[in-house]
């Protein structure tokens, strides 16, 4: 008898001052249209709270990477900067507190990608050692970062020789990456070595490092005269303060359909990021600041026109490189360990 009274006790207790200790997730739920977890940009989606225990609910705000985002006729409207998997979160107020709910859900592109073709302007000479990573014009000078431990370098060219003026080496351990030019600095990255390097472009002198934060890895890099635009292998692009070099935030690369990773060699022109995709003879057109991917360049035809030499591999000397020469207004392309350099305008199927 005593012990069934200190169990009728211990569940009053408990009902009467753990009840609101219970987790989020067993209090309520977010409802969307049709259970749906994929979205387009600024698309109207119906939303709704599943109130579990009945609580008096007094207001319930949701938003999307710290922006709030309005009810209209249980409606809200994904328009939010940057696309790819988000988490939609809900502030619940009820009886004197509040919880935060979470859903992980991905927005996509509005619109489907334009198909784009090319004319080839000029064929230029182009080192057939230099297996490239990056490629950037300042001041009509061809800039080129090049990879493979052993090999890998920065150099400064003539791009309408194809003389190499100035060629600084890496470590042999070192496997070199993109580059970017921006404020009289040269910015490159390396592989899986997690550091980039600084140079003076006057006299490509090293001047710092630096190191990699979240991102694993470096591919891409680019500029848009304000921040450095950073690929990593994934889906996602980094935003760099070029002064610290730290990684203020991303998007991600997406279609209208899927999230979409490889993205490799990065040229910035006109709020548009022209990224060659890892291993494929096609290039990106990525809106810079939401990460839809708007266009595809198809360069299926370039590699026919390049002298295969010794140790050629299919899968490996592929299409890599992308510069865009601001007063010619036109693109130049190459490949890694390709002995030509194309000048192209890319053209709207």
């Amino acid at each position: 008898m005593i012990k069934f009274f200190f169990s009728t006790i211990f569940f009053i207790l408990f009902m009467a001052c753990g009840g609101d200790n219970a987790e989020p997730k067993d209090l309520f739920a977010i409802k969307l249209d049709s259970n749906k977890s994929q979205f387009q940009q600024n698309e109207s989606i119906g939303i709704g709270l599943n109130n579990k225990q009945g609580k008096t609910i007094v207001s319930v705000r949701y938003s999307i990477d710290g922006k709030e985002l309005p009810v209209t006729n249980s409606n809200i409207t994904l328009d939010i900067p940057t696309l790819g998997n988000k988490t939609l979160k809900a502030m619940v107020s009820y009886d004197d507190t509040s919880v935060e709910l979470s859903k992980n859900i991905k927005i996509l592109a509005a619109n489907a990608p334009e198909l784009y073709t090319y004319e080839i302007i000029k064929e230029y000479p182009h080192d057939n050692r230099a297996y490239t990573q990056g490629l950037e014009f300042y001041q009509d000078t061809l800039y080129e970062s090049t990879g493979k431990q052993g090999r890998s370098s920065l150099r400064k060219v003539d791009y309408k020789t194809g003389e190499v003026l100035k060629k600084i080496d890496l470590d042999d351990s070192i496997f070199g990456e993109g580059l970017t030019i921006l404020n009289g600095k040269i910015y490159q990255l390396t592989w899986q070595s997690r550091i980039g390097f600084i140079y003076d472009v006057k006299d490509l002198k090293k001047i710092d490092s630096f190191q990699y934060g979240e991102s694993k890895e470096g591919w891409g890099l680019a500029n848009d005269g304000e921040k450095l635009f950073k690929s990593d292998g994934t889906e996602n692009i980094w935003f760099l303060n070029p002064e610290t070099l730290v990684e203020e935030g991303y998007t991600q690369t997406v279609t209208n359909s899927s999230i979409f990773n490889k993205t490799n060699e990065l040229e910035h022109v006109d709020g548009k990021l022209y990224a060659n995709v890892y291993q494929k003879s096609g290039v990106m057109i990525i809106d810079a600041k939401s990460g839809a991917i708007e266009g595809v360049v198809n360069f299926g035809g370039l590699s026919k026109k390049v002298t295969k030499g010794e140790g050629w591999v299919d899968t490996d000397n592929v299409l890599n490189g992308i510069a865009y020469h601001p007063s010619r207004k036109t693109f130049f392309v190459t490949g890694k360990d390709w002995d030509k350099l194309f000048e192209v305008r890319i053209l709207k199927k």
